[in-house]
């Protein structure tokens, strides 16, 4: 049978049930991946928004800034989130402990404001147990060593209150531990490079304690220094992939093997500087071009957190930023690149959210991760593969590492 232009019938019944098959097949495919996404227990081990949390913010309800709050951890299918507990080095007005401690208090009171919603977990058993209650788990990280003050007894401290990790230095160096930023700028004119005696006392009690060893941050020679001296395993809780991307803070091949050899994990950071090896250039270029509405910008600003400034001035110049993000796809390669480097039980998300001023394209706030899960699928990744990769390996390096 033929219609009335001519056409056989079959051929426009064939041609319309192909199109409703892809229709019917893509609807699948994204609810496939949504639901892989919020079944698996999805963990981010690098999220700054203490220090938002510290100038005011109540992270409770939806924000109108940065990239975080419990609304939009919730939409994203985040079930674990590690808190970063990082105190500027330049702010010496008060002890770097007792800073640190006020930043703790800080997600100690925000999980005692939602005890319906949220809880706080010290073990992978007691993470588990928060997430079938369906409550959002909070977790922390300590960023940089300086606030224990060169002293075992508050590094115990910390982890009495719930510190699960230490990165070892922040961009600046401890008398015992050298940084990345000081080993590569600063060379021959440090005093020591590595970790001395007492650093490898601090990662050895690390051991002891069951707190994880970060070397996110810290210099070649400190990281091979903590590889001799760890007897568990390591991880890296925001770096990401040297090879493709030449950024000091990135991890080159053989730290990813040493890594995945000791049984760690290495967590991807989203930052476009380590994701993308033209961002700089490209961004260095757009500033320029933006300099004089930045600067009367900045004007109107003083008096506030210097990075939550440079925030706010990343939001000012949204659209300027915008066509030189990253595209996703980048930041995909570095999970691939890693994960077929080691192995897919050694790669992770360590977003760096809120502590980062702008994101890759695809991935504005946390409300985008499940696009991590999409584009691994469309890799060829296993469900099982994508779930480790989503929060199972971190489970998995947690456990281990509490092992007395």
């Amino acid at each position: 049978m033929y219609d009335k232009k001519g056409f056989p019938l079959s051929s426009r019944i064939f041609l319309f049930s192909a199109v409703l098959a892809c229709f019917i097949v893509g609807f699948q495919n994204e609810a496939d991946y949504r639901t892989l996404h919020f079944k698996a227990t999805v963990v981010d081990t690098h999220n700054d928004v203490v220090q938002r949390v510290l100038e005011g913010e109540d992270i409770s309800t939806r924000t109108l800034h940065g990239h975080s709050d419990l609304p939009r951890f919730q939409e994203g299918g985040l079930d674990v989130e590690m808190f970063s507990i990082w105190v500027p080095p330049e702010k010496i007005s008060r002890s770097y402990y007792d800073q640190a401690d006020e930043q703790i208090d800080s997600i100690v009171s925000f999980v005692r404001r939602n005890p319906s919603k949220v809880g706080f977990a010290r073990t992978a058993e007691e993470v588990e147990q928060l997430v079938r209650q369906g409550k959002f788990v909070a977790m922390m990280g300590m960023e940089g060593g300086h606030p224990i003050e060169n002293d075992l007894k508050k590094l115990e401290h910390f982890y009495d209150r719930g510190v699960r990790y230490m990165t070892l230095t922040w961009n600046n160096s401890t008398s015992w531990a050298t940084s990345a930023k000081d080993e590569d700028e600063l060379r021959d004119s440090l005093k020591h490079k590595g970790l001395t005696k007492f650093g490898q006392r601090i990662v050895r009690k690390m051991n002891d304690l069951g707190m994880m060893v970060d070397v996110s941050h810290v210099g070649e020679r400190t990281f091979w220094d903590v590889i001799k001296a760890s007897r568990k395993p390591v991880i890296a809780s925001h770096s990401s992939a040297w090879a493709l991307c030449h950024n000091r803070r990135n991890l080159k091949d053989d730290q990813l093997r040493a890594i995945a050899k000791k049984g760690g994990v290495v967590f991807i950071n989203f930052a476009p500087w380590f994701i993308d090896s033209t961002f700089g250039a490209k961004e260095h270029a757009m500033l320029a071009r933006n300099k004089s509405g930045i600067d009367s910008f900045r004007a109107t600003l003083k008096g506030h957190d210097e990075f939550l400034n440079d925030m706010a001035v990343a939001e000012f110049l949204k659209e300027q930023y915008d066509p030189i993000r990253p595209p996703l796809k980048l930041l995909i390669d570095h999970f691939d690149y890693v994960a077929k480097l080691i192995g897919v039980d050694h790669v992770g998300i360590g977003s760096d959210f809120d502590g980062i001023t702008v994101t890759p394209k695809e991935m504005d706030d946390v409300t985008f991760l499940p696009n991590i899960t999409r584009e691994l699928l469309k890799r060829g990744y296993s469900e099982q593969d994508v779930k480790k990769i989503l929060g199972e390996n971190f489970l998995r390096v947690l456990r281990e590492v509490e092992q007395r």
